[in-house]
């Protein structure tokens, strides 16, 4: 039996996250306390036919059963099952937002409230994030697009080799909290200023072409795919078996997309397990287009 165990930020999306795993075939059952792991454990494998897969989600609440962060640890690291920690993390400013606009009382928070509710979270659940084989960053994902983010990372669960996640982002809606090594790729000139390239995006050709040919930056992809390939067998000694590598740009829709696709290209050559993940490519399409229309 293999035992996903979900857990993170209330309001970053642990019930969305186990529909879409009870949707992938997952026996599924949100907040259940950690003193009962072993007993759910149990129950799974008595179960006729015996369930193979198993998802549960854990958070702060426990904090009000009087468990501590360590205690949770403890019944995970007693278990008798292989389980796997998947983290979902959010921004302060996005987890606010989402609570004054559905106007929920935080679990946490004095009297309900969530800025104190927010930080005192954090808190209780740094050991367990610490501890977490995969993080996800929900800040910017619409609950339509949900299942499209659980599905890049479901079919590593059950996979001991190493995954390449190569993920492009904009500056301006943040840089992505769950990321390993973050590349600026500001340093090159923007393609949002030449008129044929702005409606274009890096999965186009003639933006690929005018970011590879600035002069630095051939030197700068083989630096990066050097340092990578030198690290990445001492990650898996670590039995880490995502690695992130993120590139931003200004938008998060020309440079750093060519600059993933380009790395990705560069591994995906040699055999390695790679997928690509554009975070803000459609959202700044949409601002673009807004901004010269109005214009």
């Amino acid at each position: 039996m293999y035992l996903l165990i979900v857990t993170g930020l209330s309001g970053a999306g642990k019930s969305l996250a186990l529909r879409c795993l009870e949707e992938q075939g997952y026996f599924c059952v949100d907040n259940l306390p950690s003193s009962m792991l072993q007993e759910f454990v149990n129950t799974c494998n008595s179960a006729t036919p015996s369930i193979q897969k198993a998802a549960v989600t854990i958070d702060s609440r426990e904090s009000l059963l009087s468990h501590s962060s360590a205690s949770i640890a403890a019944a995970f690291d007693a278990l008798d099952v292989s389980y796997e920690m998947l983290f979902l993390d959010t921004r302060d400013d996005v987890l606010m937002k989402r609570y004054n606009e559905v106007r929920r009382r935080h679990p946490l928070g004095e009297a309900g409230d969530a800025a104190t509710g927010v930080k005192r979270e954090r808190v209780f659940l740094q050991p367990l994030r610490d501890r977490a084989n995969y993080i996800l960053d929900t800040s910017d994902v619409k609950p339509k697009d949900f299942p499209g983010l659980i599905a890049k990372v479901l079919p590593e669960y059950e996979c001991k080799c190493m995954t390449l996640l190569f993920c492009s982002f904009g500056y301006k809606r943040g840089v992505p909290v769950d990321a390993d090594f973050v590349l600026d790729m500001r340093f090159i000139p923007n393609p949002f200023y030449i008129p044929e390239l702005r409606p274009l995006s890096g999965l186009d050709a003639a933006v690929q072409e005018f970011v590879l040919e600035q002069p630095s930056v051939t030197p700068f992809f083989d630096g990066v795919e050097q340092m990578l390939r030198k690290l990445i067998p001492l990650y898996e000694e670590q039995d880490k078996h995502i690695l992130r590598i993120c590139f931003g740009c200004t938008g998060g829709r020309h440079r750093s997309v060519a600059a993933a696709e380009e790395l990705a290209r560069r591994f995906v050559d040699s055999g390695m397990n790679v997928r690509i993940y554009h975070r803000d490519l459609t959202t700044e399409a949409t601002d673009i287009h807004e901004r010269f229309e109005k214009g």
